[in-house]
């Protein structure tokens, strides 16, 4: 019998490890993932806990809507959590951006409330312009035509009555009280 060929392959298709020039360095990735700021993910996770803030509203709507759990006031639900979220996220945003400049107890306390009003205004804004134009929908419910528009109207509304409100007062103050364990983290 012959021995087999060394190589199964042809030269030019073996191959190599990378050059130890081309690999990072341990430090030099580590500095470099410190650097990089918190991704949205981190936001969005700390924003999910918001979603029972809205879901006490928005029991309350299906309850002053019949207590129906229809199709459309799962989307109604599903709104509702889309825009708690949201508000959740440009809520927290700020205040993980202000945390890394501050270091003793006063300075974490203005960071957290400083984060909360500069944002206050924005979700306001869009609380207040979501719910002027769902007002109609939930005034004209026994009218023909709006038996699906207005239980979902009647879910967002008070889903999004009580996030504002929940998410304006009790994130910061979970925030005061819990944040800088995870932040230090």
């Amino acid at each position: 019998m012959a021995a087999p060929a060394e190589s199964a392959r042809p030269a030019a298709v073996q191959t190599r490890a990378p050059s130890p020039s081309l690999r990072p360095a341990r430090g030099k990735l580590a500095a470099a993932r410190a650097r990089r700021p918190r991704p949205i993910s981190a936001n969005a996770k700390s924003a999910s806990r918001c979603l029972p803030l809205a879901l006490i509203g928005a029991v309350g709507g299906v309850y002053m809507s019949g207590g129906v759990l229809s199709v459309a006031s799962m989307i109604g639900f599903i709104t509702v959590f889309g825009i708690a979220t949201r508000n959740g996220i440009m809520l927290i945003s700020p205040i993980r951006y202000l945390l890394p400049q501050t270091a003793a107890c006063a300075q974490f306390r203005s960071a957290v409330l400083r984060g909360a009003v500069e944002r206050l205004l924005p979700i306001l804004m869009t609380a207040l312009g979501t719910a002027l134009a769902l007002v109609p929908l939930v005034i004209a419910g026994d009218k023909p035509g709006n038996e699906i528009q207005t239980p979902m109207a009647t879910v967002i509304l008070c889903g999004l009555l009580s996030a504002t409100a929940l998410n304006m007062i009790v994130v910061p103050a979970l925030f005061l009280r819990f944040g800088r364990s995870a932040i230090s983290k």
